[in-house]
């Protein structure tokens, strides 16, 4: 049987910016395709694995007059932040293209409801593709006007996370690719500017995905780098537990700051 395949809204919305900065928020969508929510099991339908909020986080961005392109289309549809071809970013235990395990290890679909091939082509011509032409004809964009551009690719993941990694992740996890995705420069000022009550670390157990992998070319004058906040900084802890995502009140204002404070320091920056 042939499914109609359809977006009940944009792949992503996108905000032009002016300055050299694009940020990128692949994993904060939580809508799904009518194929994928009839297949996902009881706990997949809680969207454990979104990068929870990130758009209120970042809500700063327009007023500061740096652009973003966010999702609107969870993971679980289709992940942004692997490659086209599906190859394998990571050695490790990780999530592809089209992931079909939770980061806690469980299945994402009922057995025999996993989406069909013609689903996940039509979600790689109709999401993904646009979603990564957008961001090269930016980045070219600001490249043209400013000499220089840096992407700013924005997630975040619970703290805790045994199928991944081991014990507790730092505050702020810093990946670029190993210095290959850009300038030192970049890395040196985003680790600087954090305050001491934060910790962080730089090339750790998140190094860049796809996205700060693919753009990053700093020897082109094209900056990426990719944050992976832990939720601990800013999410409710005892409602996470339970599968409830909640901005905790107390600690928003604080990472928000912080997270400005991030921004405004790359922009500062001369590449």
């Amino acid at each position: 049987m042939t499914t109609h395949n359809t977006l009940i809204v944009p792949a992503f919305d996108f905000v032009q910016g002016d300055s050299p900065i694009l940020v990128s928020m692949p994993h904060s969508g939580l809508n799904l395709t009518a194929e994928v929510q009839a297949g996902l099991t009881d706990q997949a339908k809680k969207l454990p694995d979104t990068d929870w909020f990130i758009p209120e986080l970042y809500e700063f961005l327009e007023p500061l007059g740096v652009g973003f392109i966010k999702a609107n289309y969870s993971r679980y549809v289709i992940d942004l932040n692997r490659p086209y071809d599906d190859k394998p970013l990571y050695t490790t235990k990780t999530t592809g293209l089209f992931p079909d395990i939770l980061f806690e290890d469980s299945p994402v679909f009922v057995d025999g409801k996993a989406p069909t091939d013609e689903h996940k082509a039509f979600c790689k011509d109709h999401i993904w593709k646009p979603y990564h032409d957008t961001i090269e004809k930016e980045l070219a964009r600001l490249k043209a006007k400013f000499g220089y551009v840096i992407l700013f690719d924005a997630h975040s993941i619970a703290a805790e996370v045994p199928m991944l990694f081991d014990g507790t992740l730092p505050d702020f996890n810093w990946g670029t690719n190993e210095g290959k995705s850009c300038d030192q420069a970049l890395a040196n000022v985003v680790t600087q500017v954090l305050r001491p009550n934060y910790t962080q670390i730089l090339n750790g157990r998140f190094k860049g995905g796809y996205i700060t992998r693919h753009f990053g070319q700093p020897e082109s004058h094209i900056h990426a780098i990719q944050l992976e906040l832990s939720q601990a900084t800013y999410l409710n802890d005892e409602l996470a537990k339970q599968s409830v995502y909640q901005l905790d009140e107390m600690k928003l204002p604080f990472i928000q700051q912080q997270l400005r404070e991030v921004i405004e320091a790359c922009q500062h920056l001369s590449l």
